[in-house]
């Protein structure tokens, strides 16, 4: 009977020693914030809630923590993202550096073609040209002149070249070729159209002439209504026949009015009111005269055309009844 007791003692004591400790453990862990919250009743009375061994291991063990690079990596890695970020904002600096317009690189660009002058010369013109990819004769160079409110052909001024490159933000080669279509689309509004027309006159003549030769009267005419007016060949033949040597503003003025008011057929031409209240008729009335007697020369070819077509049918139909 002794010795029973004295075992259930022993036995006692051994599980209240394996409590002890479970609880020295557990207040360690918790001193060092590795185990999970516990109730505020239980915390203020130090008592563990009542769970098997294996949940409350499971339950006070920490969870794995990633490993730290070590400080060199880190460093590096910082530095990597760093160099990364800038070299993104560089390139974006670099390109919007680029895109945006100059005074600087637009003066540099000038003098490329300028030289050591302050003038773009025929020389440097032809350069010029050739560098955007278009023929010095070609319309979109005169629309460029006329953006650039250049006052002499074959020449642009460094103050043109500044004020009408800055207008179009045009600094380089290859932004003024990305502009041509640009230019080339002004010719499709009549009112931008008007304007250029009445600009190639003053930018063409002789700056001592108030009348512009007749030589190039007729070449800046087909560089403009060449390609949209159909009469435009009558015309310039009308002009190669005349005796006309020069040609006013007023006579320049009224071709174009001309070309955009009167059929083709002239069945809208009124002599008395063409020149009732326009100046420069003494150049329109003789081209309308000349250009009805062409029309009227047409028409009776096409006539008598008509009339050989008909003759050789009949005479083929009496032909064959006989």
């Amino acid at each position: 009977m002794h010795s029973d007791a004295a075992a259930v003692n022993f036995q006692l004591n051994s599980h209240l020693s394996t409590l002890a400790n479970i609880h020295k453990i557990y207040h360690t862990l918790n001193k060092l914030n590795l185990t999970e919250d516990v109730g505020q009743d239980d915390h203020q009375t130090g008592s563990l809630r009542s769970c098997s061994s294996s949940d409350c291991f499971s339950k006070v063990m920490p969870p794995r923590k990633k490993r730290r690079p070590a400080s060199g990596d880190d460093l590096s890695a910082k530095k990597s993202r760093h160099d990364s970020m800038y070299r993104k904002y560089d390139s974006t600096r670099i390109k919007t550096e680029e895109e945006a317009f100059s005074s600087k690189r637009c003066l540099e660009w000038f003098y490329e073609y300028a030289g050591t002058d302050d003038v773009v010369g025929p020389e440097g013109m032809e350069k010029f040209c050739e560098d955007i990819g278009v023929e010095p004769e070609n319309v979109v160079m005169l629309v460029l002149a006329w953006k650039l409110d250049a006052q002499n052909m074959g020449y642009f001024t460094l103050q043109e070249w500044l004020k009408g490159m800055t207008s179009l933000q045009c600094d380089t080669t290859e932004k003024l070729r990305n502009t041509l279509d640009y230019l080339r689309s002004l010719l499709n509004d009549s009112t931008n159209f008007k304007l250029i027309y009445r600009y190639a006159f003053d930018f063409a003549r002789e700056k001592d002439q108030r009348s512009l030769d007749i030589n190039t009267a007729k070449c800046m005419l087909g560089l403009l209504l060449g390609k949209i007016w159909p009469l435009f060949p009558v015309f310039h033949q009308f002009l190669e026949q005349s005796k006309y040597k020069v040609i006013n503003k007023d006579q320049w003025c009224n071709v174009l009015e001309f070309s955009r008011t009167i059929n083709l057929d002239l069945s809208n031409y009124d002599e008395d009111g063409a020149c009732k209240y326009r100046a420069g008729c003494s150049l329109i009335s003789p081209m309308a005269v000349h250009l009805l007697f062409l029309l009227t020369v047409k028409s009776l070819r096409a006539v008598l055309f008509s009339l050989s077509l008909f003759r050789a049918s009949f005479v083929g139909r009496v032909c064959g009844v006989v």
